[in-house]
């Protein structure tokens, strides 16, 4: 599917959203992206690699910073004991690489020791935020980059659930924490991977001001999508509402995550 209605259409299902008339290989790339689960061992050839870095390194980054880094994980091994930390997940084993995106302050406060200087401002909780944001920014130009060259990826959370272990595993500095991981790799043929459909732009999209009575009927009208969808994938059937309550119902449902802030201070960062 390469045509803007018909992306439009997988991405909302929703006939009243009108179609830009503005289109070309970028959007195309961007409104066809799905998470690929099933990969084949071909390797990740190098030059893709570097290429996505470069596109990680445009992205944009608070004041110049560029506190972020990344680690390219191809040995078998290490891979499998990051699936062990990492909630166990089979594609961050097939698939053969692993991209591991690193909030990263390390480096200034190495570069600030190497000159004798002051940066007591990276022990705050803006220094931080300004890591995660710009790691984020970077990976996800680095995910459009990769699905521009037919490589397909996968986001993993579940890469928080034990940062301290994940850290050591990578050698990962004082100051530095692993965010998530992206698994990539050539997408298997023989499985299918669908446009998953998003909330309507009537539920993300505000003008001048935030608009809360949007927002419930905006979702009313996204739960019989989404189950559809779910139904036309072989799915088990699932009001997304309720799933994503659930989600955060309370701290045993955030899968070990409750106690970053702990995980964080353990790490390097004082968030003061």
């Amino acid at each position: 599917m390469t045509d803007a209605a018909g992306l439009y259409d997988a991405r909302y299902r929703d006939p009243a959203q009108a179609v830009p008339e503005e289109w070309n290989e970028v959007l195309q790339t961007m409104l066809g992206h799905h998470s690929v689960r099933s990969f084949l061992p071909t390797p990740v050839p190098e030059s893709a690699l570097q290429a996505a870095i470069a596109a990680a390194s445009s992205a944009p980054t608070s004041s110049n910073l560029q506190t972020w880094s990344v680690i390219a994980v191809q040995d078998a091994g290490r891979r499998d004991r990051l699936r062990a930390l990492g909630g166990g997940q089979r594609f961050i084993t097939d698939a053969p690489l692993l991209l591991m995106w690193i909030a990263d302050l390390s480096r200034l406060h190495a570069l600030a020791e190497e000159r004798q200087a002051t940066v007591d401002g990276i022990n705050y909780l803006e220094a931080t935020f300004v890591a995660i944001i710009d790691v984020a920014l970077a990976a996800q130009n680095a995910l459009v980059a990769l699905e521009s060259m037919g490589l397909g990826t996968v986001y993993i959370g579940g890469m928080r659930n034990k940062p301290e272990a994940v850290a050591a595993e990578l050698g990962l500095p004082k100051r530095a924490f692993a965010v998530f991981g992206m698994s990539v790799g050539w997408p298997d043929p023989a499985v299918t991977n669908a446009v998953k459909p998003r909330l309507p732009q009537s539920a993300v999209l505000h003008r001048e001001t935030y608009d809360t009575a949007a927002q419930l009927p905006a979702v009313a009208e996204y739960d019989p999508r989404m189950g559809a969808f779910q139904t036309e994938q072989g799915m088990a059937p699932e009001v997304w509402t309720q799933r994503v309550i659930n989600r955060v119902r309370d701290a045993g449902a955030l899968n070990g995550r409750d106690r970053m802030r702990a995980a964080l201070g353990a790490l390097g960062f004082e968030l003061r």
